[in-house]
């Protein structure tokens, strides 16, 4: 249920799910990368003192003979519940055609490991790597990519509800694609930035049972807009305010959840 800058994914309902106690997702998804790329880092629930660490000790970029690129710092976003990411860029333009393990510098011995991810196809974890081409700067994205509203939709599970605002992404062309957020509560004028990524060609703004970017009350309106950008960081035109209503609106509670 932890797709964290990808917000809430469907699972069926049941009140035997339990939300892990932390969490890290890695961006680029995919491991080619330009010579100039961003790099975000995400954490879940305990994890996110290890973002929030990163503005002392920032992580960096190493290759397999021991050549280290320092990340520079673009940005911390703090989401609504329980999830912290970090943006990155490294100092310097990377080396064409090399392989770049990601790694955390460490105040004490016993701090977290080097960072791994889950490889769904060998069934183990595997250090993170990015592999550069000869590029130096990703193309600008293509202009035909389009966002539309979807609809709202609320899941019951054991520790809580997933709530959230669906968007469909057309025309994407394969590319890995980032969306700045912008998330304003129009009752109470408090807004938010998140970075988010698709899930099955869909945007989805909200939070899952365990964590999210943002969160909603039970009543009120809201609106978000959405500004793509590419794994370099290059950005698309940012597009039009979205205002609906707060998914709760219509929604029966029914395990007795205080939303």
């Amino acid at each position: 249920m932890l797709l964290f800058i990808l917000t809430g994914t469907s699972l069926q309902a049941s009140t035997d799910y339990e939300c892990a106690i932390s969490g890290m997702n890695y961006y680029p998804i995919q491991q080619e990368i330009s010579l100039n790329p961003q790099i975000l880092i995400q954490g879940y629930a305990m994890d996110q003192k290890t973002i929030r660490g990163f503005e002392e000790l920032p992580p960096y970029l190493e290759t397999e003979s021991g050549e280290k690129v320092m990340l520079e710092l673009l940005a911390i976003n703090e989401g609504q519940m329980s999830l912290t990411q970090a943006i990155f860029k490294p100092v310097t333009s990377l080396k064409p055609n090399t392989d770049y393990y990601l790694n955390f510098q460490r105040a004490k011995q016993n701090e977290k490991e080097d960072p791994t991810r889950y490889n769904s196809e060998k069934k183990e974890r595997e250090r993170i790597i990015w592999s550069t081409t000869n590029t130096k700067d990703l193309k600008p994205m293509d202009s035909e990519l389009e966002i539309t509203f979807d609809k709202t939709n609320v899941e019951w599970y054991g520790c809580g509800p997933e709530a959230n605002a669906l968007f469909k992404i057309n025309n994407t062309k394969g590319q890995e694609i980032w969306y700045r957020t912008e998330f304003v509560d129009l009752e109470t004028g408090k807004s938010s930035t998140y970075i988010l990524n698709t899930w099955k060609d869909k945007l989805y703004v909200g939070h899952g049972m365990c964590s999210g970017a943002f969160t909603y009350a039970k009543t009120g309106k809201y609106k978000v807009r959405f500004t793509p950008m590419n794994i370099d960081g290059k950005i698309s035109k940012t597009t039009k305010w979205f205002t609906y209503e707060s998914p709760f609106v219509g929604e029966e509670n029914p395990w007795g959840f205080r939303i």
